[in-house]
């Protein structure tokens, strides 16, 4: 066999997770209709089965090895930490006390930058764009009807406020994934990542504030019960002064817990309960991570990654076109999976070779990694975020799609920041 069909060989797992997933649910026109798990598990054991030259019990050990990494097994941890975390604070009431806090703060007039603000506090907090969609998209949903305001871009307007803080806050999966890929510390990548979706944060702001001067807020807005917002706040505060991100997350669990009891939420078991339910939650997620990471480490070992590292920069030379084909190859694979974060750990360790190579500081690729998944993620009406969007305010994604400023903007920044070699520091 020549060398170009070994590597052809080495990568065909990949090749058939993409026809798996991707060619099959556009065959049927259902995302969801074969689970990614599914289609993980399937190309893992055609990796495993490939793999030339070794017994089977070594081809497992290879896999298992790369599934049980260090790196793997501390996202894992953490996810486990999120999970209970955002599970027993939510139970507790701490997201209806902040979506009822950020309306009371919101003036009158400015109503859908408010919303916009509401939903980046909200998903800066709790870390999860799916959270921050189902918090406020049937608030969005009946200020809609009451303003007689067109319902798709209030949709639109919490969808991109949900993907601001996914793609910045310390505890969200993306945000953790992305920087364990490439080894570097959360505070770091945040510095890098809010000067590049800073900017599109006030243009969509300043932009939402044009369109919607003359919708007003309703009149009847719930009390805050301020003592539910306190772990949000607490949390967002020591992670931005760079508390590590698991004693971050002990901290807001152990806040959640102690009020929620206090308040009489739940007793000591319903706080067990809620823990248990956000930690079963996250069980998908960890196991996709764990194949990802195995069925890499089997392409790895094929020299499958050299060959698509030598595919990807066989014509780069300089600094610009390695970030250009992480962000493509970040962007490939989110529209693949219609996952950011599956596709920050499948590319993440190839965006990690591509910037040793090339001299990419770590944070800067740690940060186009999540800033193009996201965009990516936004804008694909067969991910989860828009589908719950979608589905919540009973309008379809394709409609959404138009009215979303922020991550269309967003991307635009991200891109700019790579041609232009920006923030310098980092560049």
């Amino acid at each position: 066999m020549t060398q170009h069909k070994k590597s052809i060989a080495a990568i065909s797992p990949l090749l058939v997770f993409i026809c798996l997933y991707l060619l099959t649910s556009l065959i049927v026109q259902d995302f969801y209709k074969v689970p990614i798990t599914v289609a993980f598990l399937v190309a893992s054991v055609y990796a495993v089965w490939t793999t030339p030259g070794i017994p089977l019990e070594k081809k497992v050990g290879i896999y298992s090895r790369g599934a049980g990494s260090p790196n793997i097994i501390l996202m894992i941890w953490i996810f486990v930490l999120a999970g209970a975390f955002a599970a027993s604070a939510q139970e507790m009431g701490a997201i209806d006390a902040a979506v009822n806090l950020s309306l009371q703060l919101l003036p009158d007039n400015l109503l859908l930058g408010g919303i916009f603000l509401a939903a980046c506090f909200i998903s800066m907090s709790i870390g999860t764009s799916v959270g921050t969609i189902v918090a406020l998209t049937p608030l969005a949903a009946g200020i809609a009807r009451e303003t007689e305001s067109s319902l798709p871009l209030l949709v639109a307007i919490v969808v991109g406020g949900a993907f601001f803080g996914d793609n910045l806050s310390f505890i969200s999966d993306t945000t953790i994934t992305a920087t364990r890929t490439q080894g570097c510390d959360l505070k770091d990548k945040f510095k890098v990542n809010s000067q590049i979706v800073m900017p599109a944060a006030v243009v969509a702001f300043m932009l939402y504030i044009f369109i919607g001067v003359h919708i007003h807020a309703p009149q009847q807005i719930p009390d805050v019960d301020w003592m539910k917002v306190i772990p949000y706040v607490v949390v967002l505060v020591t992670a931005i002064m760079g508390l590590n991100v698991m004693a971050v997350l002990v901290l807001g669990l152990a806040l959640s817990g102690v009020i929620g009891i206090f308040t009489g939420m739940y007793d000591w078991f319903g706080w067990f309960a809620a823990m248990g339910k956000g930690i079963t939650g996250m069980g998908e997620l960890i196991i996709i991570t764990m194949m990802a990471g195995g069925m890499i480490e089997i392409i790895r070992h094929n020299g499958g990654i050299d060959y698509i590292l030598n595919a990807l920069t066989r014509r780069i030379h300089t600094k610009r076109g390695a970030e250009l084909s992480i962000a493509a190859l970040v962007c490939l694979i989110n529209l693949c999976t219609a996952n950011n974060t599956v596709a920050i750990i499948t590319a993440g360790p190839l965006a990690n070779d591509i910037a040793t190579r090339f001299g990419v500081d770590k944070r800067k690729s740690a940060s186009i990694l999540d800033t193009f998944s996201c965009f990516t993620q936004g804008l694909i009406p067969y991910g989860a975020q828009l589908l719950m969007a979608a589905g919540l305010a009973s309008v379809s994604p394709i409609a959404i799609l138009p009215h979303l400023y922020y991550p269309f903007i967003m991307g635009a920044c991200a891109l700019l920041s790579v041609l232009f070699r920006y923030p310098r520091k980092y560049s």
